[in-house]
């Protein structure tokens, strides 16, 4: 019996799964994942405001694993050997006849004092300390941005910075402190948020002058201070930074022969497939994909790249045609706690909606469903 191995336990590892499992009833499906649990990403942005806390995002994926007849291994990936066809871990080899890598990827973390500025996007337990540091200041400057892989325009986490923006902007305003704090969004790039279409950006940065945010673009990050924002056109006084830095490839890429991108992430085609390495796939933010300039690092288009990779596999596998691509696509709902702006791009169109109540409420019913999925 063929087995296949999956490397990670996010939206795209877990959308292989169920597109392999709906495919072959009886491949035998082994997923490497540190812990055997489902982080919903999307719905950190909520947890400052304590909207929601760490356990109401987490989905134990026991349950899923048993109906989907997957076996979990409990390990930490340390490489690959692709001429065995052996996933290497820090509990043992794995032996597979076809892989898709769906493990993510890191943030950069280069820039001197970082450690003095919160990744909010990393997980729960930066964004509770974010939590507990707004609820403990009586006054101050807020301080929010990201940066970029200047080798990997993709490899980007605007959206949600933006989301943390406003949603602490209308925290503050719910909580009647609105008028003690500064509010100061800093990006290098003179139009942040670019990738999301011209419309976007105009209502971003109309959105902030509107609620008072002030804006600090175009000027490279030099650092952070423990309290200060360090940047070629000026320091912005800070007593909270959030910062998300832009993504590269995990660091057991570069030890294995799998083809890199220059900046550093898995090097596929339109078919998800890593390209010289027969039965290795790849999807969601590992991956370096071709297409259009603007083409998102966002769970939909992980899901989306996660089913080209399964249904080309199992093709590849019994000799069959790996013509299925994904589509290009950007879907995103900037949230501000109380509405919603939808952003929308494909090759032929782009459509921006002016926020609206209804677009927060499908935001958490997208997150209901999800981890409803998975839980039961």
């Amino acid at each position: 019996m063929k087995q296949i191995a999956i490397l990670g336990a996010g939206f795209a590892a877990l959308k292989a799964v169920s597109s392999l499992r709906a495919r072959d009833k009886n491949i035998q499906i082994t997923l490497i994942s540190p812990e055997s649990e489902f982080l919903y990403y999307p719905s950190l942005i909520w947890i400052p405001s304590r909207a929601r806390h760490a356990r109401d995002i987490v989905a134990p994926l026991g349950r899923f694993f048993h109906r989907m007849g997957v076996t979990h291994r409990a390990a930490t990936v340390t490489g690959l050997d692709t001429g065995r066809r052996c996933v290497l871990t820090d509990d043992g080899e794995v032996k597979y006849d076809g892989l898709i890598i769906a493990c993510g990827s890191r943030y950069i973390k280069k820039l001197p004092g970082l450690e003095h500025a919160y990744i909010p996007c990393e997980g729960t337990t930066q964004s509770e300390a974010v939590r507990d540091r707004l609820e403990s200041l009586d006054g101050g400057v807020i301080a929010v941005g990201f940066g970029g892989n200047p080798k990997e325009p993709s490899a980007v986490r605007g959206g949600p910075m933006f989301e943390f923006l406003f949603g602490m902007h209308n925290q503050l305003r719910r909580e009647g402190r609105r008028d003690r704090f500064k509010i100061v969004f800093f990006n290098p790039m003179t139009e942040p948020g670019k990738r999301l279409g011209s419309k976007a950006v105009t209502g971003l940065v109309n959105t902030m002058k509107n609620r008072g945010i002030e804006a600090h673009l175009g000027h490279k990050i030099k650092g952070f201070e423990t309290n200060k924002v360090l940047t070629e056109g000026g320091d912005i006084p800070a007593d909270l930074i959030l910062f998300t830095p832009g993504m590269t490839g995990l660091p057991w890429f570069a030890d294995s022969d799998l083809p890199l991108s220059a900046g550093g992430m898995i090097q596929a085609d339109t078919h998800c497939r890593v390209a010289g390495l027969e039965g290795v796939y790849v999807a969601g933010d590992a991956g370096s994909f071709p297409g259009p300039e603007w083409m998102p690092k966002q769970a939909h288009s992980a899901e989306l790249q996660a089913a080209t990779a399964a249904v080309n596999l199992l093709a590849e596998m019994s000799g069959g045609n790996t013509d299925k691509t994904f589509r290009a696509e950007l879907v995103c709902v900037v949230d501000d706690l109380d509405s919603g702006m939808l952003v929308a791009r494909t090759p032929r169109f782009s459509l921006v909606l002016p926020p609206l109540r209804a677009l927060h409420w499908s935001k958490t019913f997208l997150e209901w469903r999800c981890l409803r999925k998975y839980r039961n």
